[in-house]
């Protein structure tokens, strides 16, 4: 078939195997000229794309590192693409075990009770022990088989109305946005999808089947934002469930520390903090694609950093975070110990050239004051196309590079 880009909204629902192949590659190389001191083993549950999978890449070829992921992607049909997280993690664990590297997948939902029996199960079978544990989940829903329930998360402001700007990132079109109040399930909600207690769930599930390392940490990553994101973001729905990461992180460290249980109320210190939040900067990803405000952000925001010479890629920061941070002491902390490497994207001249541009962008000026085609390409970029050296004219099988491996029950490969 000739596999062309079908973006419906805020989402591209194909993707193009061998450009997913080109684009893991690019960055794979990165990592290899970006090596340093990592963990022997890592868990990276919700490495599809973006920081996920910049992660696994960054750990496996950068710092020599053993991986399992955790992702939930469709896999190909005779007549449908997979989706990118797919053909992303079927070439990373080919050309890592060409080096040597264990590295092994299961595709399954996180959020079930089933994913973490069967994660712990390939521990067991595989690498042993878990060094590093890394959360970076995004999704719309999350089914609790407990309650029999599905909670969907929503992007919405709390407490009043927001009306802002936005842009059709398939038409490139600028408009404006009304979103109403959230209500308060809205709000519990979106808690319970996209805030800390899974991540807490897994490292309690790790724990009790003794295949966390005495010195394994863990890491989950947010974003913060300033003025213009804040309404949509920082002080919305999406904001509340991220403050939930605080929560989770502070009771995961209480369970990694000591004997006493999550709910244990010793106090930990810096000094032996495992668990921690990484705050990164506003980068194109599947999930920000899908909040208002966030797409024309970005476009100013990359337009401003790259002129000023601080822009950083997804993979970038991540390097930075592992590097400095959960593996280095050089990372700047705020006052309650989250790692920040979104420093340069918050920074007075940045904010405040974004801001006015903000104010002054419209339809007719949005590719003068933004980095709009910059923003639509790296949105392209996440499932395979746009890659500089791929005949997007070619005839391709979905299934190439790979034909889909026989897996166990619950998706191992």
């Amino acid at each position: 078939m000739i596999i062309k880009p079908k973006v419906k909204g805020f989402i591209c629902v194909n993707a193009h195997p061998l450009g997913c192949q080109k684009a893991l590659e690019a960055q794979i190389l990165q990592a290899e000229n970006a090596k340093f001191s990592g963990p022997k083993t890592a868990l990276i549950i919700g490495c599809s794309s973006g920081y996920g999978l910049a992660s696994r890449v960054a750990l496996a070829f950068g710092s020599g590192t053993d991986t399992l992921g955790v992702h939930f992607d469709r896999e190909p049909s005779k007549t449908k693409t997979a989706s990118a997280g797919w053909y992303n993690n079927q070439h990373l664990e080919k050309l890592a075990r060409k080096q040597g590297l264990a590295a092994h997948s299961i595709n399954i939902d996180a959020f079930q009770d089933e994913a973490k029996s069967s994660v712990i199960e390939l521990i067991k079978k595989t690498i042993k022990t878990v060094d590093l544990v890394i959360y970076s989940v995004a999704a719309p829903r999350r089914f609790i088989a407990s309650e029999d329930k599905i909670y969907s998360s929503v992007l919405k402001p709390i407490g009043e109305g927001f009306q802002s700007k936005t842009i059709n990132t398939d038409k490139g079109i600028i408009s404006n946005i009304e979103l109403e109040a959230a209500s308060q399930d809205e709000i519990d909600a979106t808690v319970k999808v996209m805030g800390g207690e899974d991540w807490q769930q897994w490292m309690v599930a790790l724990k009790d089947a003794d295949v966390l390392s005495e010195t394994c940490k863990t890491v989950a990553y947010t974003y913060r934002g300033d003025e213009i994101t804040k309404p949509i973001y920082g002080e919305a729905t999406i904001g509340r469930a991220k403050e939930d990461l605080d929560r989770a992180s502070s009771e995961i460290n209480t369970l990694l520390s000591g004997p006493g249980s999550p709910s244990s109320t010793s106090k930990i210190g810096a000094e032996n903090q495992r668990a921690y939040i990484g705050v990164l900067k506003a980068l194109v990803t599947q999930s920000s694609a899908a909040i208002p405000v966030m797409p024309l952000y970005i476009s100013l925001l990359y337009k401003v950093m790259k002129q000023q010479g601080v822009h950083e890629s997804c993979f970038e920061q991540i390097v930075r975070m592992l590097s400095t941070g959960l593996y280095g002491d050089s990372c700047k902390r705020d006052s309650v110990g989250r790692l920040r490497v979104d420093e340069f994207e918050l920074a007075d001249d940045i904010q405040q050239e974004v801001k006015s541009r903000w104010n002054k962008i419209t339809n007719e000026n949005l590719q003068e004051l933004s980095d709009f085609e910059g923003y639509r390409r790296e949105f392209l970029q996440l499932f395979g196309f746009h890659i500089e050296g791929v005949d997007y004219e070619a005839d391709i099988a979905s299934t190439a590079p790979y034909t889909p491996e026989k897996t166990q029950p619950g998706g191992i490969r």
